[in-house]
């Protein structure tokens, strides 16, 4: 997908990242670019040694991006670490140039979970989405020092959950005024009912790390007996530490979590369901996660059909979620 945020790289300068991570004397055979995903430039390497990598690209520093859109590699470098220590299904880092926008990691075998879920019974279904359940919770025991984003100015960082998600809140409301974003309603009303709910945030007291982009097209599975198993997740870039219920905006994207059989059973242990407070707290992060799908685009620079419809179903949606606030 086209977007001005992708910096491109030309074969000279992939073999200078290369040259940096392994040497002098390493040379790719093969490049591909891919075109999936619209805000990163991704290629895959083949090295002459039959090593396979993923160089993922950030966007140029010079580019104006989302104000959550900041120090992202960096991001990302310490979600890969920290998860790869607490034993979790993520590529191997080979390098990583946070500095630079940089970072290889080893191209999984699998495919994502988007292209071959209309291929699962049911039942395959479940067990998967357990599975995935299980991670998140293992990843939730990832904590940090404080509650935000892990960017290196400390912007959002705090000790307390509730001031550093109402952070997130007023940055993109602001980024969404600012590009003149439509809003089922003002930025102000919206504002004033997070801020209305915001002492149920209090709930929270650990600072867990959030993947927040655990959708389909970020999950890699391979075949496993008589179903699949997850490889891999992978774009970490978007972790925060918060609120592990969060982790479930994505995972059960646009759909209620206790409508995804196996889900919540992995994620909160077998029998037990969202309490009031969890479940408010849901709808609050997924007006959040609206609210930066409805306003991203304007930074995209490319705008096609299908994503105008889809930003007008995540207008809906967000419509939706507001209402019962």
């Amino acid at each position: 997908m086209q977007s001005i945020t992708k910096r491109h790289l030309t074969d000279h300068e992939i073999r200078m990242v290369l040259h940096r991570a392994f040497g002098p004397d390493t040379e790719p055979l093969r490049t591909t670019a891919f075109t999936e995903g619209c805000f990163a430039a991704v290629y895959g390497i083949d090295l002459a040694d039959g090593r396979e990598l993923v160089l993922k690209v950030s966007p140029s520093p010079q580019l104006r991006l989302l104000r959550y859109e900041v120090d992202l590699a960096n991001t990302e470098i310490e979600f890969y670490r920290f998860a790869t220590a607490a034993g979790l299904p993520v590529p191997a880092v080979r390098f990583a140039d946070a500095d630079g926008g940089y970072l290889l990691i080893d191209r999984l075998r699998g495919r994502s979970l988007e292209a071959v879920k209309s291929d699962l019974s049911a039942g395959q279904l479940e067990r998967l989405r357990h599975d995935l359940g299980a991670i998140c919770a293992r990843l939730a025991t990832v904590t940090g020092p404080a509650f935000g984003y892990p960017r290196r100015d400390g912007h959002t960082r705090s000790g307390s959950w509730r001031t550093s998600f109402l952070a997130f809140v007023d940055d993109i409301l602001t980024d969404a005024v600012e590009y003149h974003r439509e809003l089922p309603m003002p930025a102000e009303r919206i504002a004033e009912l997070i801020s209305r709910h915001a002492a149920v945030l209090d709930e929270v007291s650990t600072p867990s790390l959030v993947h927040f982009d655990l959708w389909d097209g970020n999950i890699f599975v391979l075949p496993d007996g008589d179903g699949v198993t997850v490889e891999g997740i992978i774009d970490g870039e978007r972790a925060f530490y918060g609120d592990p219920i969060a982790e479930l905006v994505s995972l059960a994207l646009f759909t209620d979590p206790e409508r995804v059989p196996g889900l919540l059973a992995g994620f909160l242990g077998e029998q037990r369901q969202l309490t009031a407070g969890e479940r408010l707290r849901w709808r609050l992060y997924t007006v959040y996660l609206d609210l930066i799908m409805v306003t991203e685009g304007a930074v995209r620079g490319h705008v096609t059909e299908e994503q105008d419809q889809f930003r007008t179903f995540v207008l809906g949606h967000l419509a939706e979620h507001l209402a019962e606030l």
